[in-house]
Formats: C-alpha cells, structure tokens, sequence
C-alpha cells in the first residue's frame, strides 16, 4: 500500500460551525431560483473557496451534522443538547445545498445519522493516520482539541489561530488528551453537559493537573480533600455522590473515532469535480460570475472568458 509522505495534510472541516456563522452574519437577500434564502449557502461557499485556495489541500473532507438529535449519546442522556432549538427549515434546506456543493468540488463529504460531525472528524483523522497524514482541524471547537497529537494542528480560521497538541494547555488549562476529562468535570454548556456540582474550570484544570486523569481522581478520592485549592473538602464529596454521573459525562465528551465512514475516499485524496453539478447549482443558487469563476476555478475546470450575459 503506498502512502503518502508523513508530513501530508489531511484538512478536516468542521461544517457546520460555518454554516451557522453564515446563517447569524450573511444579510438574508440571498434566495435561490425558488425563492428560498440561501445566504447560508453563500457564506459557507465565501469560506470554503478562502480554504481552498488559500491552502489548496489534497487531502480534504467536510464533516456535517446530521445527528443533531438522533446520536448515540442522546440514547444515553436523554438531556443532551436539548437546550438547542430545531433549525428552521430554510437552514436545514441550506445545508443540504453546502453538501452538495462540497461534493460537486470533489470534496470527501462526511455525515451519519448516528454520530455527529466531531466524531467523522476523529474517525477520519484516526485513518488518516495509518496512511501518514497529519490532521489540520479546521474549527473553532475546543471539544476537537482532543484529538490532536504532536504532527497535528487545529485552526480556527475566523481569526486566523492555528495551535498543535502542546498549544492547548495555553488555551484550556489543560492537555489535549485531558480535554474528554476537562469537559466532563466542569460540563459544557453549549451541549447541555451539567459536569460534576461545584466544579469550575479552574477547579477541573487543577484536579486533571495534580491527578492526570479522571480515572485516577475517582479512585483516590480522598486524597481531594487536602489540596490547596478552595473548596476541596467539598468537592470530594460530590466527587462521590457524582461518580457514575462523571463517567457518564465522559462517554458524551470523548470523540468517537469508529465511526463508519462510507465515502471516504481511497487515501483520502481530493476527488474529481462534477461540472455539471457544479454549474446546476450555481443557476439554481444564483451565484454571482464573481463565485462561479472562482468556483469552476477550484474545480478545476477551465472556462473561457465569460460573455456579457454567460452568467445572467
């Protein structure tokens, strides 16, 4: 099997937190040929053609949450995530415009009914692996920091940080392989995550830092109550009385990474685009010449210069 050479990207998007960010910061003037909104679509297309020829990656897959509400971890915890309002359906339409999109370009599109778009990500990079890529993780997403190791790195590209696995304790107070842990002391409230009563983040990071893991916390317990830290004594006891609630909350923050991964390609190499495809959704989306050109150009298709009314 040949592989490809160890310092290869393999850039891993995070979709959805882009589409989202279109939604909330496009103006809603954008409509398709029926009339549907679309401004979504045109700001995650703005984003996406950015990445691709900014970076011109030839490892790439786009990673998409369908399982908003039908994961494995609400089948555990029943509360998960359920503070989040439903999309309306003209996000939900603009999404599956973004997928096709992504496809159209040749792109990897990653989505599953059971598992969320972090959990295609780990699966994606943890295979990526075996074949000498190193991940790039493009999100802002701190849950994700979990999964880089020493050649990997993640980018939030909205503000244009890139941090490795060494760069994470600056950020969070804590070590990449602590984040699962981290998160399942001190919760995360934008996936509805209580964490255990009483402990903070700060509380979380200095537990994980004297102790190592969430493991070894549980089982000395009673060394908590003599740390220097405030509230120690009790932190210990609900440390107790949470115990099976915190490894519950672990099972929800550890990224998955068997997740199936149907459309991965051979070598997670860049796919051919679709001109058609790609044409049909630029009419029905009403790109502007400015996005179709820039678009036919990441494609990698060659166009001749445009008539005054080739892209009306």
């Amino acid at each position: 099997m040949s592989t490809a050479p160890a310092s290869a990207p393999l850039y891993l998007v995070d979709a959805s937190l882009y589409v989202f960010r279109a939604w909330h910061s496009m103006p809603d003037e954008f409509q398709d040929s029926q009339g549907w909104p679309v401004n979504a679509v045109h700001g995650f297309a703005r984003f996406l053609l950015d990445l691709l020829e900014r970076e011109r990656p030839r490892h790439i897959a786009v990673a998409f949450d369908e399982a908003l509400d039908s994961c494995f971890r609400h089948r555990i915890y029943p509360a998960y995530k359920a503070n989040r309002d439903p999309a309306p359906d003209e996000l939900r339409r603009q999404f599956a415009h973004c997928k096709a999109l992504c496809a159209a370009l040749g792109l990897d599109v990653l989505a599953d009914r059971e598992y969320e778009a972090d959990d295609l990500i780990g699966t994606e990079l943890h295979a990526g692996r075996g074949h000498g890529l190193r991940g790039v993780i493009v999100s802002a997403d701190k849950d994700l920091s979990q999964l880089l190791l020493e050649h990997d790195e993640q980018w939030d590209y909205a503000r244009n940080q890139r941090w490795g696995a060494a760069g994470v304790k600056a950020r969070h107070g804590v070590h990449a392989h602590q984040i699962a842990d981290y998160l399942a002391l001190c919760g995360d409230a934008v996936d509805n995550i209580p964490g255990v009563s009483g402990i903070g983040t700060k509380s979380a990071a200095v537990l994980l830092s004297h102790f190592g893991s969430l493991d070894a916390l549980l089982e000395r317990i009673d060394e908590v109550p003599f740390l220097r830290l405030r509230g120690a004594a009790t932190m210990a006891v609900r440390l107790r009385e949470q115990r099976e609630l915190a490894l519950l909350f672990r099972q929800l923050t550890t990224i998955a990474v068997d997740a199936p991964l149907a459309t991965a390609r051979p070598g997670f190499t860049r796919g051919n685009a679709d001109a058609d495809m790609l044409g049909g959704l630029c009419d029905a989306l009403r790109f502007g010449p400015m996005t179709r050109r820039r678009l036919l150009s990441a494609a990698g298709i060659e166009t001749s210069s445009p008539s005054a009314n080739e892209f009306a």
